[in-house]
């Protein structure tokens, strides 16, 4: 019978540092620092093999500042940020902020790690932001949280980011079907942000990794591009579309990465309602 471990000193309760996680990876992808050793160990055997792994967490965190900017422009001034890892670089309330100084953002992800040090790091800006740690497969318990409904207002648009993490959501959880059950709780004008790793570029790589990931706290289910564009069936995305990280409107001053230096996909849609389903 697997026993959990004893807490350690200066680590707090409920984080396993015995298995790696991925928001820890990704957070040690970036330069972060709050990492364990199993996650740097993990880490590093991964981004031995391949080498773009650091280069595409790169690529997908200035997806993320050119996504949120985009949305400000639209007029979005709030967001939810599902599995949105660890503070790095960069958050999305920095970034919203500096169009809408009164943005308001909630942070959600599982990790207990996350929370902690969302939380220490938001303490001073209890009104705007928040930080709910929850399940992405139960939307109920997001939507209805406190931390997200006393900052959140569903009646009015909403930004929902999804950024590389519905590849931790495997075919069995219907990932299609459960991005409808979270749209189904914003109103309508509210915008979805998706990055995906994709598998055709070089599917002998998204091999190693969905193998890699199997020791982690979650597994990997790496897509094909008509398998995540198909996840943009129920809205309608913006242009240029579902495209490789990079090409989504690129700006002259971030690097710009070819698909055969990161092999992920990114899009941004509307969402009309359920009457406006395409």
């Amino acid at each position: 019978m697997t026993q959990t471990p004893p807490p350690q000193p200066g680590i707090p309760d409920g984080i396993d540092t015995t298995v790696p996680s991925p928001a820890r990876l990704y957070d040690y992808y970036l330069g972060g620092k709050n990492n364990y050793a199993v996650d740097r160990e993990m880490g590093d055997r991964i981004m031995q093999a391949l080498p773009e792994t650091r280069q595409s967490a790169v690529a997908n965190r200035m997806f993320l500042v050119r996504a949120v900017e985009h949305l400000c422009e639209q007029g979005i001034d709030q967001f939810v940020d599902i599995g949105s890892g660890l503070p790095t670089q960069d958050p999305v309330h920095e970034v919203a902020r500096r169009r809408h100084p009164r943005a308001r953002v909630v942070y959600v992800d599982h990790d207990p790690a996350v929370r902690v040090h969302a939380e220490a790091l938001l303490a001073d800006d209890p009104e705007l932001t928040g930080v709910v740690q929850a399940d992405m497969l139960d939307p109920e318990s997001i939507y209805t949280h406190p931390e997200l409904v006393s900052r959140i207002d569903l009646d009015r648009p909403v930004g929902l980011l999804m950024l590389a993490v519905l590849h931790f959501v495997t075919d069995d959880k219907e990932p299609r079907a459960l991005i409808r059950r979270h749209l189904g709780f914003l109103a309508p004008g509210s915008h979805l942000a998706i990055t995906h790793a994709e598998s055709d570029t070089h599917p002998e790589r998204a091999d190693f990794a969905g193998k890699a990931y199997r020791s982690t706290s979650g597994n990997l289910r790496v897509r094909t591009q008509e398998e995540i564009k198909a996840l943009f069936a129920d809205v309608a995305p913006v242009p240029p579309g579902v495209v490789h990280l990079a090409d989504w409107r690129p700006r002259a001053d971030q690097p710009h990465y070819t698909s055969e230096q990161v092999s992920g996909l990114g899009g941004v849609a509307r969402w009309e309602g359920p009457s406006g389903q395409g």
